[in-house]
């Protein structure tokens, strides 16, 4: 099969399509032929040296974390899925690739009316945002900023806060202004003098906050939420730690990505896909979701 993957850790030059053995599914798992898969800042981290808690990495290395697609085979003791089955799944490595074997754990059926990019993109960053607000313990009525809040993660946020009935104050560039609004969030522009515009747009205070962005965020959500344990962030553990919050990891299940593709399905959550690259391209993707600043999701179209 054709797969991108690294040879040796360093600039995105180094992910590049390779040839590799299709993998076989083994006990409790199934072999699924991929269709799309999305492309997260930690495929980036991983390609620069970065290796997630409990992984190894074993050159050359398939990246990705997160597919869609169609399962082919199905392992020993698999009785919950089938052969011709569309899902959507996660893994800590091995996505950017034609096949990819994956425990049923870690795996959703794909509703008909949600398309291929969309089911292959929101895994990661919905289960992270997802995540977050159960942590930080978002309840109907309150007001939570978002930091970064046109960024895949905050995308997605914005979104399952405001289902949850929460008010949502959402920051991005002047660019992103009008498309916060059509997530539904009240934007505010960062930089310079954004405290003082944080706290014209919300006079009565703000319970909780959620940082995906960094650049020192966390140090404007301390000094407008009272409640320190209820800010949380994905990129500054040692600012989180240091200010009483809360540094957020994703809990990946397939429970909670069910619910995320559920609510695609209905029409209550949108995947904003910016760009989307084929598998031999894999390289400009990773430069495109290092840059920085974008709307929503980067994605492979592989199938």
């Amino acid at each position: 099969m054709r797969a991108a993957a690294i040879d040796k850790f360093g600039p995105a030059e180094r992910l590049a399509t390779h040839q590799m053995p299709t993998p076989v599914a083994g006990q409790g798992e199934v072999l699924v032929r991929v269709e799309a898969a999305g492309v997260q800042p930690t495929d980036v981290a991983i390609r620069e040296g970065w290796t997630p808690p409990g992984a190894t990495i074993e050159f050359p290395q398939i990246l990705g974390n997160e597919f869609a697609g169609t399962i082919v085979r199905t392992g020993a003791g698999v009785t919950e899925f089938e052969p011709g089955q569309q899902v959507a799944g996660f893994r800590a490595l091995g996505c950017y690739a034609e096949y990819v074997t994956v425990p049923v754990s870690q795996l959703a059926v794909k509703p008909e009316n949600v398309d291929w990019l969309t089911a292959g993109a929101v895994s990661a960053s919905g289960q992270t945002a997802h995540t977050a607000l159960e942590r930080l313990g978002a309840r109907s009525g309150e007001t939570i900023l978002i930091h970064g809040a046109a960024g895949g993660v905050g995308s997605v946020a914005v979104q399952l806060a405001r289902h949850h009935g929460l008010r949502v104050i959402g920051t991005g560039s002047e660019a992103n202004q009008e498309y916060l609004r059509t997530l539904g969030a009240t934007p505010v522009v960062y930089g310079e003098g954004e405290l003082d515009r944080l706290r014209s747009a919300a006079p009565d205070g703000i319970d909780l906050a959620f940082d995906t962005a960094g650049h020192g965020n966390l140090r404007t959500a301390a000094e407008i939420v009272a409640d320190r344990e209820r800010i949380g962030s994905i990129v500054e553990p040692g600012l989180a730690k240091e200010l009483g919050g809360q540094w957020i990891t994703s809990d990946r299940s397939a429970r909670r990505l069910r619910e995320l593709l559920d609510l695609c399905a209905r029409g209550e959550l949108r995947v904003t896909v910016r760009a989307e690259y084929p598998l031999d391209d894999a390289a400009s993707a990773h430069r495109d979701v290092a840059a920085g600043h974008g709307r929503g999701k980067v994605v492979l179209r592989i199938g």
